[in-house]
C-alpha cells in the first residue's frame, strides 16, 4: 500500500530522559483512591481495569464517573462532583467472566436523556450492558447514588443484537447523540462497526471497515484478511469525525519473524456526516457505514508508511486541537535499531520510540520523534490545553509536553511522579474539555493476582 500523502520527518532534539525540563506548566491537584484492593491480573501485557482503549473515566455536567472491577470481580461504577475527593460507589450485579484484559468496562453518557451507559466484559463474545435511569447525568443532584439506578444487565445493546464483539467504546456527536464503536470478528480478521442511541433506544448503523483485500508484505507474502485498529474516534469543534488507525494482517508470514506483530502503516480517514460516509485525506469517499467499506486497498489512506516488522502499536492515541487539526501518537522500534523485530516485548521496551504526527493544512503529515523513550510496550495518550499546547501521557503516568508556539517541536518531560503505576493509564478527555483539568485513572503495580489500589490523579495543565 503506497501513501498518497507526503510525510515530513523532523529531527528531534536530545533531552536527557528522567529529568523534568521547562515546558507548559503542570500542577498536581489531587490523587484519590477509588479502591484499595481492585482486581489485578496481567494478560496480553495489560490490566483489565486500565487499558488505554477503554473509557472508564468520563465527565459530564459537573460530575465525573469511573468504573473498575473489585477484588471480588464485581463491576463498580462510581461518581464524584468535580473537584471532590470522595467517590460514591455502586456495585453492579455482574462479575467479570474471564481473566482477560480485553474484557474492559467502558462508560458513555447520552446528553439527550441523561442516561449513563455501561458496556463490559467482552472479547469476541456478546457484551454485558446496562444503562441508568433517564436524567441521572443531567440532574445528578436529584438521584441518590446506588446500583438500583441501573437496569438489569443484559447481553444485547438495548434491543440491538451485536453478536460477538470486542473493544466497546462510546463517543458523543456535537449535537448530543451517543454512538457506540466496536469490532466484530477477531484480530487479523475483523470489522469496525457503529451503533447509535436516539429516542431512548439503540440501532445498528453497520460495519465500515473491511477485513478483506490483498496486502503484500515486504517479503512478497500476501495476506488476504486483516482488521483495522482505531487510535480513536474524535469529533472536532466543527463536527468532523477523525479516525486514525493501523492495520493488522491475518497472515503472520507477512512479517519477518513470528516474534513480532503484523501491524503496519498509520492510516487516516474522516467523516462529515456522523460516521455514515468516510473520506481519505484528499476528500475522496472511500467507504460508507453499512455499505461499501474502507479497505486496505482504498486509495490515499496512509499518513505514515511502515512495514510490519517494527512492533507498531495499535490503538494508541489521537486528538484534535482547537483549530480542528488532528494529531496522532504512535510508537514502534525504529529502523536504526532493527529492520526485524523478533521479540516484541523485549525490543519494544528497550528500543521502542514514540512519535507525534500532525496533519498540515495541505494534507501532508509532519512527524517528530519524542526524545523521551517510553521504556514500555504500552500505549501513550494525547490531550491539549486551552492554548493548544500538547501533552502526552505515557506509560506509568509520565507526561511530556510541547508548545503550540514551537509547532510542537520542543518536547520535554514535565511530570515524572513515583506513582508505581503498572503501565497504561485511562485518560478522561471529556474533563479536559469541561474544565481544563487532566484526570487519569491508574492502577498500582502488584504481583500475580494480588489486588492493588486503583486511583485517579488530577492535574492542572498550562
Amino acid at each position: 500500500m503506497k501513501s498518497m500523502l507526503a510525510v515530513v520527518v523532523l529531527a528531534a532534539a536530545v533531552i536527557q530522559p528522567g529529568v523534568a525540563h521547562a515546558g507548559p506548566g503542570v500542577t498536581v491537584l489531587s490523587d484519590t483512591v477509588l479502591d484499595q484492593s481492585a482486581l489485578y491480573f496481567v494478560s496480553y501485557d495489560g490490566l483489565v481495569n486500565n487499558n488505554a482503549f477503554q473509557d472508564a473515566l468520563v465527565t459530564y455536567n459537573g460530575y465525573q464517573y469511573a468504573a473498575w472491577y473489585t477484588s471480588t470481580r464485581n463491576a463498580v461504577v462510581a461518581r464524584r462532583p468535580l473537584g471532590g475527593t470522595g467517590w460514591q460507589k455502586a456495585v453492579l450485579p455482574h462479575r467479570l467472566s474471564a481473566n482477560d484484559s480485553h474484557n474492559v468496562i467502558s462508560l458513555g453518557i447520552s446528553p439527550q436523556d441523561g442516561t449513563l451507559h455501561v458496556a463490559m466484559d467482552t472479547h469476541n463474545t456478546r457484551l454485558y450492558y446496562t444503562k441508568s435511569v433517564a436524567g441521572l447525568a443531567t440532574q445528578p443532584g436529584t438521584h441518590p447514588w446506588s446500583a438500583s439506578l441501573f437496569a438489569a444487565v443484559q447481553r444485547t445493546l438495548g434491543s440491538a443484537e451485536l453478536g460477538n464483539m470486542t473493544y466497546p467504546q462510546f463517543v458523543v456527536t456535537p449535537e448530543g447523540r451517543l454512538q457506540f464503536s466496536y469490532r466484530t470478528g477477531g484480530s487479523g480478521n475483523g470489522v469496525n462497526e457503529l451503533a447509535e442511541y436516539t429516542s431512548g433506544s439503540w440501532r445498528k448503523l453497520g460495519g465500515w471497515s473491511s477485513a478483506t483485500g490483498n496486502y503484500t508484505g515486504p517479503n512478497g507474502v500476501v495476506s488476504t484478511t486483516r482488521n483495522m485498529y482505531l487510535h480513536g474516534l474524535t469529533y472536532d469543534r466543527r463536527g468532523r469525525l477523525h479516525a486514525a488507525f493501523t492495520w493488522r494482517e491475518g497472515n503472520s508470514r507477512v512479517s519477518c519473524s513470528s516474534g513480532g506483530l503484523t501491524n503496519h502503516d498509520t492510516g487516516y480517514v474522516y467523516s462529515d456526516d456522523r460516521g455514515r460516509t468516510w473520506r481519505n485525506g484528499a476528500g475522496t469517499v472511500v467507504g460508507t457505514t453499512g455499505g461499501s467499506r474502507v479497505s486496505v486497498n482504498s486509495p490515499g489512506l496512509v499518513a505514515d508508511p511502515l512495514a510490519p516488522n517494527h512492533g507498531l502499536m495499535n490503538q494508541e492515541g489521537q486528538a484534535a486541537d482547537s483549530t480542528n487539526t488532528p494529531h496522532v501518537v504512535i510508537s514502534y522500534v525504529p529502523g536504526r535499531f532493527t529492520q526485524c523485530v523478533t521479540n516484541y516485548s523485549q525490543q519494544r521496551t528497550q528500543n521502542g520510540r514514540t512519535f507525534h504526527l500532525v496533519r498540515n493544512a495541505n494534507g501532508t503529515w509532519s512527524k517528530r520523534e519524542i526524545p523521551i523513550p517510553p521504556g514500555s510496550t504500552q500505549r501513550t495518550k494525547i490531550v491539549f490545553d486551552r492554548n493548544d499546547n500538547a501533552y502526552l501521557i505515557m506509560p506509568r503516568g509520565r507526561i511530556v509536553s510541547a508548545t503550540k508556539s514551537s509547532g510542537w517541536t520542543d518536547w520535554s518531560l514535565v511530570l515524572d511522579r513515583p506513582l508505581n503505576a503498572f503501565g497504561e493509564v485511562n485518560v478522561d478527555a471529556s474533563r479536559m474539555a469541561a474544565d481544563g483539568i487532566l484526570s487519569f485513572q491508574y492502577q498500582q503495580r502488584s504481583s500475580g493476582t494480588t489486588p492493588s489500589p486503583i486511583r485517579v490523579l488530577d492535574i492542572r495543565l498550562g
